[in-house]
């Protein structure tokens, strides 16, 4: 590699992000956007709901975007957004690791093939095949736990 060969500079998601997001309170219910982080909308028929629904849906979009090594834009000046009649902007704050842990371990469903007689005979001793699929798979890679970044 030459002194002129470009390199990958992929940012190190941070634990802590705390950014704007905007209420707008409706007859229907509250529906809440992040002016910084477009797609990432949420919604909830009460203020505690929103609140709540809206944490979510910033980390979920963040770990998104992390995964998809994404650049994550810095937030907006709180005094800098102008919002219209019945709309608040509140700030959202999330904590990536217990987020990111609970998307590690969710389940993820797999098909796979094997032969009729061995799922018959698994079928007939009741083998739980998600957990020993599992474990076979930690030993085969040599890992006893979700390995870190």
């Amino acid at each position: 590699m030459n002194d002129t060969a470009l390199t990958e500079v992929v940012a190190v998601p941070k634990d802590r992000y705390l950014y704007p997001a905007i209420f707008h309170y409706a007859e229907d219910g509250i529906s809440v956007g992040f002016p910084d982080l477009p797609g990432c909308f949420s919604c909830g028929s009460t203020t505690e709901e929103a609140f709540a629904m809206a944490r979510e849906a910033l980390a979920l979009h963040l770990y998104g975007m992390e995964e998809d090594r994404e650049p994550i834009p810095e937030p907006s000046p709180v005094e800098r957004l102008h919002v219209g009649p019945n709309e608040v902007v509140v700030l959202i704050e999330v904590w990536m690791p217990p987020f990111r842990d609970r998307m590690a371990n969710r389940p993820v469903k797999k098909t796979l093939t094997i032969p009729k007689w061995l799922n018959d005979l698994a079928e007939r001793e009741k083998v739980n095949f998600s957990h020993l699929l599992q474990t076979a798979l930690k030993r085969h890679l040599g890992v006893e736990d979700h390995p870190r970044r």
